[in-house]
This record gives C-alpha cells, structure tokens and sequence, in this order.
C-alpha cells in the first residue's frame, strides 16, 4: 500500500523531495519495497491543493513554475483547495507529514503546533525545522510517543549527512562522552576563504552571499546561532542529555582577523567554528566558539561550505562524520531517509 504524504510548506526543500520520490520511484519500489503518493500540500504564499487519491508530482511542479499557485492544479472529482495547514494535517488521509514549512527559529513556530496536531491525528511527521526539535524535544517526543507514531528530523543538522542516525544506529554501545562539529558550512567558507587566499573577513562573507551561502542577513550563521540550535538536538537525541538554548554559550566569527589566521598558521593550527557538547560531572557543558584547531585533528582539514562532526566514544575512540549540510537535493535526501526508515519499521511490524 502506498505511503500517503502531506507538504506543509512546499519550497525548495519540500519540491527537492517531490522531485527526489518522482525519479526514484521505480528504484525505491524495487529496493525497499517504498511506494508513496504525495495526496496533499498546503504552503502559505503557494496556496493549498489535496486529492484522497493522490497527486500528479509533474503536473503540481509544473503548474507553480508557470502560475505561482497550486490552487490552478487540473480541477477533477475529489480535488479540494483552500484548506489551512492544521486543516490539512487533520483532516487529509495522509499517513506522514512532510513538515517544511517557513517556521520563526526562535519560537519553533508554527512548526511546533503543526507537529502537535499530526501527532495527536496518529500521523508520523519527518522535518528539516531546527527549531521545534531543539525547543520542544522532550514535548513532542512525548506527545508521539503517546500516539504510536514516528517522528524523523535528520535534516535539521547535517542536511543530508546522517548525523543522527549514524551515531543511534552504528556507535550503539558506546558512551558518547563529547561531540565537536564544524555544523554551519556559511562560516566554514568564509573562515576558509580567508585562509587560503588572505581575504578578509567582509571580502569572504559578501563572496559566501554572491554564491548563496549566507543569507541577505548572515547573523544567524555567523554569530553562531545557527549551530547553537544544533548542538542542543545533538546533546537531546545522540547523547540523550537534556540541553537547552539557553545554556549553549555562543560567540561567532566575526571579530577573527587575517592577523589571528596568519598568527594561527605559524602555531599550525586553523581557525573553526565549533560546536561543542560534553558531559562532565553529571552535567552538559556546550557552546559555540570560534577556535585554533591543530592541523592533525581531523576537522582542520574540514573546509570550504562542509560540515563535520566528531564523536568521542569510550569503546571506539574518535569517529569523525563529514558531508553536505545543506542544499536542494540533500536536505530532501535527509526527509527520504526518514520516509524510508518509517517503511522499514512498518514492515517490521506486519512481519
């Protein structure tokens, strides 16, 4: 039976993903057994469209690329338009939720509600939203608990890089004692760039901006906000120690010179930004903070927009992950991902 999906939000990650589950279709079919049928989406500028059995993935992508809406899909018996999110999360036959819509990473909002009421409609919801994972965990792990459902976020800190469920799946056993990451690839360039060419910082961050790295308006990537969100799901989930924003100390990028990188060089190390959580007498200490890492460790040679992370292992010792942490087809690999295990579990139980 056909896996029913509902897009909350339908921008670049979700029509990625739309993309992805058309043109591995047969492949998924053939290899894990996954079918899915996209029945409903609902994006706040795109409009809403929802058929019980089931969207064309070309016709939808083709009529917002040539009208803007998805209200001007083929009208046919059953097709309903018009319908909020929360309506559609309700009340669509929809098994799993695509949660990723335009959410306030301070308020996790309106993410947080969104996964609330598919949880409490027995629905599964995967999502590339940092914030309501790194505000809500322990909430919404217990409302979806309570309900029987799944809830995957993979995306929401290394795109498409498994993670999350590298550690959960492969370092079973282990006491992750520390993770450090390089978790936000916009500074990673930029701290790059000035290293390898002896840019300054302000030449660096407008090349990242031309190049759609950094945002209009950087500050969350470099004041460290960023990777402040997700070294709180990393600390909540992989080493199952609760944290919260507000205890992650945070200090970014932008007071580094090309005198401390020269200066750094000639000590043989390398300016990173990094994300850091570690326990320590019964308790989590973290924080974001640009710092000289010596050549010899493994995230100094991390560079340009990649991400890395590093996880200290009593049985193992040190694991080190690197990979893309952002971009189109990436983050929709991390919501398939997701799909995909849901489906695994799924034959599980019927087994």
């Amino acid at each position: 039976m056909a896996h029913k999906l509902a897009f909350i939000g339908f921008g670049v990650v979700g029509q990625g993903l739309a993309e992805i589950l058309r043109d591995k279709k047969e492949a998924l079919k053939q290899d894990e057994g996954f079918e899915s049928e996209i029945v409903a989406i609902s994006d706040l500028m795109k409009g809403s469209i929802y058929h019980p059995n089931g969207l064309d993935i070309d016709t939808v992508l083709n009529v917002l690329k040539e009208t803007g809406s998805l209200e001007n899909y083929p009208k046919t018996p059953g097709l309903v338009t018009g319908w909020d999110s929360l309506k559609t999360i309700r009340e669509t036959n929809a098994d799993t939720i695509i949660e990723v819509s335009y959410t306030d990473v301070k308020t996790g909002q309106p993410a947080i509600d969104h996964c609330k009421a598919a949880f409490e409609s027995g629905k599964n919801v995967v999502m590339t939203n940092k914030g309501p994972v790194a505000l809500a965990y322990k909430e919404l792990s217990e409302v979806a608990k309570k309900h029987g459902v799944y809830w995957g976020f993979e995306g929401t800190v290394m795109s498409g890089t498994p993670s999350l469920r590298m550690p959960i799946a492969t370092l079973a056993g282990n006491d992750i004692t520390e993770i450090r990451g390089i978790l936000n690839g916009t500074t990673n360039y930029i701290l790059t760039k000035m290293e390898t060419e002896g840019v300054s910082y302000e030449e660096a961050l407008k090349e990242a901006q031309e190049l759609g790295y950094a945002e209009a308006d950087p500050t969350s990537d470099v004041e460290g906000y960023d990777a402040r969100y997700k070294i709180v799901i990393l600390s909540n989930y992989v080493m199952n120690a609760p944290l919260t924003v507000e205890e992650v100390s945070c200090k970014g990028i932008k007071d580094i010179t090309l005198k401390d990188i020269e200066e750094a060089k000639a000590e043989g190390k390398r300016w990173k930004l990094l994300a850091k959580a570690r326990k320590e007498g019964g308790e989590m200490i973290a924080s974001i903070a640009p710092e000289k890492v010596d050549v010899t460790d493994p995230l100094a040679s991390i560079n340009g927009a990649v991400n890395a992370i590093t996880y200290e292992c009593d049985l193992l010792g040190t694991v080190t992950l690197s990979g893309a942490g952002a971009g189109k087809v990436e983050t929709g690999f991390s919501l398939l991902i997701d799909l995909i295990n849901i489906n695994r579990e799924r034959k599980l139980v019927t087994t």
